[in-house]
């Protein structure tokens, strides 16, 4: 038995432990990376026609594919059907879905998770017409199949765990020794150093890393670039955010934010603002490790309220602005669960072999704190926070 037949059965046993009667798997122009991904499908493959790949819960597959692109699915078990006209593509839709009721497909109602929300409006409403059938979120189906690390993923992680956070040290370093030489130095000069490193170090990233310099550290998206960015000078309030991952097959990223002060004493006014962070994140992990611990599921959007109510009842809650964390995998922002309630209400459960960041951040109009680790859920639901030694107190740089 080859690896994906094998890799069916196992999304056909999760189909029937998930009460589904097929995963119908949809694609246009490659606009599915999920599909592309849990089927494996080659990168060269050629796709500008539709095609479906259904699933049903027991049985073999079928595959759906346009008459002049008749080999985009040769790589996958099960029967094929050409179409040609839409008249064709009804029917075969109708053909392979007979007497299913309840098909998951890449949708989120309301588009609650965007991450899974790939098939449009119209494609859906094509689906029920010709299948008359339930169409249901596969968000869960592809925390499953699409976000859970093997042994050697988790292992890969902790090799950019190391490197990346050696990166954070170096680029420190390096503002320490720039400053006190008197040179000159620029957030863009930062962010190129790190970049310098990831690659010295064998890393990878999907987006420039970001250091960002007093009121820029209140934007968590700041991005300096070549002709928009800070010069970082004595006294300034310096927010460090980078991720990267191994430059193998399947590696995963490893994910991290500290902050530190350009003096050899940290202000009680970020020092302050840092604890409430600090106090808030390590609740998020508290939380999640007790309730594993007792045998409780555990949810995206509980871990979210847990991290944001600490934050309100310090008074802070109106600038805590985003998530408290996303899904962590061979993307920097993975497809599993998202610690989140406000956003979105992230409704799926932290299952084992999955990692995510946990993040919560302070943002006022002169600066911002953020201090973000990884958590990885082991098979046995043992709880590993990674970013390790975690940050405690605002980095005094010139110490």
């Amino acid at each position: 038995m080859d690896g994906m037949t094998r890799r069916i059965e196992q999304l056909q046993q999760s189909l029937r432990d998930q009460g589904f009667d097929g995963w119908l798997m949809y694609s246009f122009r490659k606009n599915n990376p999920i599909a592309g991904r849990i089927l494996e499908l080659p990168a060269h493959l050629t796709q500008m026609r539709r095609f479906f790949y259904y699933i049903p819960a027991r049985g073999q597959p079928w595959k759906v594919v346009h008459a002049i692109e008749r080999g985009t699915l040769d790589s996958l078990p099960g029967e094929r059907i050409l179409y040609s006209s839409w008249q064709d593509l009804e029917t075969a839709l109708a053909k392979i879905t007979n007497g299913s009721n309840r098909i998951a497909m890449e949708y989120s109602p309301e588009a609650a998770i965007p991450y899974v929300s790939v098939v449009d409006a119209g494609t859906i409403e094509l689906v029920r017409k010709a299948t008359r059938a339930e169409i249901l979120s596969s968000a869960d189906l592809v925390q499953y199949f699409d976000s859970t690390w093997t042994d050697e993923q988790f292992r890969l992680h902790l090799e950019a765990e190391r490197l990346v956070m050696n990166t954070k040290d170096e680029a420190f370093a390096e503002i320490r020794s720039r400053l006190r030489s008197g040179q000159r130095l620029t957030e863009y000069d930062v962010q190129q150093f790190i970049l310098s490193r990831f690659r010295d170090h064998g890393l990878v990233t999907e987006h420039l890393p970001n250091c960002s310099v007093n009121e820029n550290s209140g934007d968590p998206h700041y991005e300096p670039t070549e002709s928009l960015f800070k010069e970082i000078r004595e006294g300034d309030f310096i927010l460090i955010d980078l991720w990267a991952k191994r430059d193998v097959p399947h590696g995963v990223f490893a994910d991290y934010t500290w902050v530190g002060y350009a003096g050899s004493t940290v202000p009680e006014k970020y020092e302050k603002v840092f604890a409430v962070v600090r106090d808030a994140r390590d609740a998020a992990v508290r939380f999640i490790r007790d309730e594993l611990a007792s045998g409780r599921e555990v949810y995206g959007w509980k871990v979210d309220d847990v991290c944001r109510g600490l934050i309100g009842s310090r008074g802070y809650g109106e600038y805590f602005i985003h998530r408290t964390g996303h899904s962590i995998g061979e993307d920097v922002h993975g497809n599993g669960a998202n610690i989140d309630n406000l956003e979105t209400r992230d409704d799926r459960r932290l299952i084992p072999c999955t990692c995510f960041s946990i993040e919560p951040g302070i943002y006022f109009s002169e600066f911002g704190v953020r201090s973000e680790i990884n958590v990885y859920i082991g098979a046995d639901r043992a709880v590993q926070v990674t970013g390790t030694p975690v940050q405690e107190h605002v980095l005094a740089i010139l110490s």
